[in-house]
């Protein structure tokens, strides 16, 4: 009880959270992309592999046209 004569103290309200502050995604979601992008740095690291010993296995379409070996 505050003294007579008083206001209680009050701290002030904490600011409304932001969306874009807050990481909530889905665990789950967040571990796709992540196969999925080691999926794909495996691939460029086998292509890389292969073209150092002298195996082609670039693109196939480079810039919408489709290129034969």
């Amino acid at each position: 009880v505050p003294a007579p004569g008083r206001e209680a103290a009050r701290r002030p309200a904490p600011p409304p959270l932001r969306g874009e502050d807050n990481a909530l995604v889905r665990p789950y979601l967040l571990a796709h992309e992540r196969k999925e992008e080691a999926r794909r740095q495996r691939a460029r690291r086998r292509a890389l592999w292969l073209a150092v010993h002298g195996i082609d296995v670039g693109p196939r379409v480079i810039h919408g046209v489709e290129v034969t070996a």
